[in-house]
Parts: C-alpha cells; sequence; structure tokens
C-alpha cells in the first residue's frame, strides 16, 4: 500500500468537498486536457462548469456570491488538480484575483465582480509583469493618466497567466511615476468590448501547455474612475504586498500535492515495470529512491499543513509563506527529477503524467516571486 499523506487541516466536509472536486476533474477537466494543451486553454465552458458546481471563490463569503469557506476549501481543490498534473484552468490566479477584489476593493467592486466570478462567468487574471520587468514591480511602466472621469492606460504586460480567457483584469500601472512604489496603483479592467485592449499571442512554454498564458496590451485603454481598486491612488504596491502569503502558499502547497500525486504514480509504474526477469520495485536503488521521496514529502506535508493552518488563523506571516513557496517548488524540482529517472526511457514521454509535471514543475522556481527573491525575504526577516 502507498504511504498515506494525512492531512492535519481536513475535516468531513472537506472530505466531502474533495470527492466533487476529484469527480469534476476526472469527468469534466481530464478527458479535455490533450485537446487543451493543444490549443493553449481550456475554454470558457470548463470554467462555468466549475462555478456551477460551486468549486470557484469558496473561500469567499456567500455575500458576495463564494462559498463562504476558508483557505482550506480552496487548499482541497488546488491540491487535487495538482495530483493529477492538471494545470490548464489556473483557479489559483483566479482565487488571487478574488482575494484582491474582497480585501481591497470598494463594496460597489465586491458586489458587481465576485459573484460573477464565482460562477465562472468572468474569469480574473492580475497584469503585472512586464517585457522589462519581472520581480522589481517598481519598474513597471504601463501607465493610467487621469482624464477627467476616466483613467487611460498605455503599456504592455506578458506572462499574464488566463489572459486570453479573462473577462475581468486587474491591471498594474503607475498613476505617478515620480513617486516610485507610492505611485502605484491597480485598476479594474472588463476585456469584453474594450477598446484598445488587445490580447496577444498564447505564449509557447515549455510546460503549462494547457493554461492560457499570454501577453496583453492596452492602446489608450479608457476605464471609468470607479474602477481604480480600493478607490485611492498609490495604494497599488501596498494591495499588491499584504496578499503575497496567500499566492505563495497557494505554490507551495499545489508543489506538495503535485510530488505526492507523482510519487503514487510512480509506485504503481515500478511494480509493473519489469527489468532482468523482475520488477524495478525489488531492486536497491529503486526502494532507496522511492525512500527519499517519501520522507521528502512527509516532512513537507508537517510544513505546509501548518502552514495551511496559520494562514486560516490570520497569523502566516511573509518570510514563512515565502519558505514554503522556496521549499516546495525546490523539492517538487528534485522530487520530480528522480521520479522521471524511474521511468527510464517512458520518462521522456508526454503520454506519462510525471513527464508533464516535471515540465510544469519549472516555472514554480520562477513565477509568484523567484526562489532568489524567496530568499532575500526570508533573509532580511532574521
Amino acid at each position: 500500500m502507498p504511504l498515506q499523506f494525512k492531512r492535519s487541516w481536513t475535516n468531513g466536509e472537506l472530505d466531502s468537498l474533495r470527492d466533487t472536486a476529484a469527480r469534476f476533474i476526472d469527468a469534466e477537466m481530464a478527458p479535455q486536457d490533450e485537446e487543451a494543451r493543444r490549443r493553449g486553454h481550456v475554454g470558457h465552458a470548463l470554467w462555468r462548469r466549475a462555478g456551477e458546481l460551486g468549486l470557484l471563490c469558496t473561500d469567499i463569503p456567500e455575500a458576495y456570491g463564494g462559498a463562504g469557506g476558508d483557505f482550506r476549501h480552496e487548499a482541497v481543490i488546488h491540491e487535487e488538480m495538482a495530483r493529477r498534473g492538471l494545470t490548464g484552468m489556473s483557479n489559483s490566479v483566479h482565487s488571487i484575483v478574488a482575494h484582491y477584489f474582497l480585501n481591497h476593493g470598494t463594496e460597489a467592486q465586491k458586489q458587481k465582480y465576485l459573484p460573477a466570478m464565482a460562477r465562472g462567468e468572468l474569469v480574473g487574471a492580475i497584469a503585472m509583469t512586464e517585457p522589462g520587468a519581472g520581480s522589481d514591480l517598481q519598474g513597471i511602466r504601463t501607465r493610467a493618466v487621469l482624464d477627467g472621469d476616466a483613467y487611460v492606460i498605455d503599456g504592455s504586460k506578458t506572462f499574464i497567466t488566463n489572459g486570453y480567457l479573462a473577462g475581468v483584469i486587474l491591471v498594474v500601472c503607475k498613476t505617478d511615476p515620480a513617486q516610485g512604489a507610492r505611485g502605484t496603483s491597480i485598476l479594474v479592467v472588463e476585456t469584453e468590448g474594450c477598446r484598445g485592449f488587445k490580447v496577444g499571442r498564447v505564449l509557447d512554454k515549455m510546460g503549462m501547455k494547457a493554461q492560457d498564458t499570454s501577453e496583453l496590451f492596452f492602446d489608450g485603454v479608457r476605464v471609468p474612475r470607479d474602477h481604480l481598486l480600493g478607490g485611492q491612488e498609490g495604494q497599488g504596491f501596498f494591495q499588491l504586498m499584504s496578499d503575497l502569503p496567500y499566492e505563495r502558499l497557494i505554490i507551495g502547497l499545489s508543489a506538495l500535492a503535485c510530488m505526492e500525486g507523482a510519487y503514487e504514480a510512480t509506485l504503481a509504474y515500478v511494480r509493473e515495470r519489469k527489468a532482468f526477469g523482475k520488477p524495478i520495485a525489488e531492486m536497491q536503488n529503486t526502494r532507496f529512491k522511492l525512500a527519499e521521496v517519501a520522507t521528502q514529502i512527509m516532512v513537507g506535508r508537517a510544513f505546509i499543513d501548518r502552514c495551511v493552518e496559520q494562514l486560516v488563523a490570520g497569523t502566516l506571516d511573509t518570510a514563512t509563506a515565502s519558505m514554503a513557496k522556496l521549499w516546495g517548488s525546490e523539492a517538487q524540482g528534485r522530487v520530480l527529477d528522480e521520479l522521471v529517472q524511474l521511468h527510464g526511457g517512458y520518462g521522456f514521454m508526454n503520454e506519462y503524467m510525471v513527464t508533464r509535471m516535471y515540465a510544469d514543475a519549472r516555472v514554480q522556481r520562477i513565477y509568484g516571486g523567484t526562489s532568489e527573491i524567496m530568499k532575500e525575504v526570508i533573509a532580511r526577516a532574521l
């Protein structure tokens, strides 16, 4: 029997949600994955179906159309997708956008966007990265100039997750370049029928082939003044920084669940695959490698579970969340490399889940803050 990677934070309600999520993923998401990988996105219908089943915005209050749960409910869904190597529907970014509205938006903004996001009618994206500005958000050049009762946005963004399908985009821009970080604001752009807004190509990535990642262009895009997130200029950098623990824990949690799924798939493979007349599971090298992997996962589960509990309690700090992201993404790379090796030549074939997981995992050390940035954040807290 495979090891049981039990969670300290689960309960009957969450187990029921996990069952619902697993059925949806197995019956409706997984069968479409190959086609989604070819076209570069999962399509809007899958998002709407997830909304119908109550699998979106699960930790958003019921007053705003959400399920009224907490981060554990989100964690269940992120884990079940990650365990199966399914990265096409970026519910994580969608949830992060929902939390920007919940934590920083005006009441009118919450009432307008959150119910539609919970139903899957609006897919959320956040446009931060630019061709010349990645981790250094103070270096962004996209401008928003107030002209009467509207802001006029000019600039471009790249590597934007959900960018192709997004119905609502939070655009990080400079409203007062002379003020540095204090001159940064976030504006809400509704994409349907938006003049001057253009989605560029769906980017050809190493992994996460089914996840739409796009370039975005803003050429004189006008948005009403009340589309300023929170209604006050210069709050963008603070808004971005305050929600980082949520985002980084999602990455760490998903990395761990991916390792668990890859381990279980590899365990099944080595028990069936034979070499020199016996299953390779009986060879000492295989047993030792799997023992090392299982130990890393068990240790990681204890840490990530504690972080989940802290986030629910409101006590997870930025440094600890950065540790979860750093450890999770780095361990994910090491573990998947070992598990691909145990598959031999088949580990190089895209038809195997561990192969796709291996390619998908590489970006985990880059987005959401690179490993190098995580180390700097942690070091500052020492």
